[in-house]
């Protein structure tokens, strides 16, 4: 005979029951329209020609000279009210970072950018993110790279395959 044992107490990950399937896949669905992946930028933007989307470092300049996203526009957040219009193109989905996970100045920059009218994502993990992902980064020196973390992306497969 066997017995069937019932825990005795609930698992801090199910104290909360998972939402529906439904209620799950509008969120996910949402939350994929609002935000972009490191690595799906870099990949769009090496691919050439026109990713269909700009990149926009929202940072103080002494940020932007440290370093920051080949091809990117720099627009620091206190400055999108005034020079959005002359810099971005309202029909051209904006793709908003700043300095990492850490950093909510992206959301900012979004938020700013999305009360104007424009449509934006946020690049999820911002500068730190691109640069622990091996990417290719420009500073006031000029072109930089470091190697991948291995905790952060795959160093030995060209992608994570997610």
């Amino acid at each position: 005979m066997t017995s069937v044992t019932t825990p005795t107490t609930v698992s801090p990950v199910l104290r909360v029951a998972p939402a529906a399937p439904a209620e799950a896949a509008a969120h996910f669905r949402a939350s994929l329209a609002l935000y972009a992946d490191v690595s799906d930028v870099a990949a769009s933007l090496a691919a050439g020609g026109d990713p269909g989307f700009v990149v926009v470092d929202s940072r103080s300049t002494e940020s932007w000279d440290q370093g920051h996203v080949p091809g990117a526009v720099h627009l620091p957040t206190a400055l999108i009210a005034g020079q959005a219009a002359g810099l971005l193109v309202r029909d051209v989905p904006v793709v908003t970072y700043c300095w990492g996970p850490g950093c909510n100045g992206a959301t900012r920059a979004a938020l700013a950018l999305a009360e104007l009218g424009y449509r934006v994502k946020e690049m999820l993990g911002g500068f730190e993110y691109w640069v622990r992902e091996g990417f290719a980064y420009e500073t006031w020196e000029g072109p930089a790279r470091r190697a991948a973390d291995p905790l952060t992306a795959p160093v030995d497969a060209p992608d994570c395959g997610c």
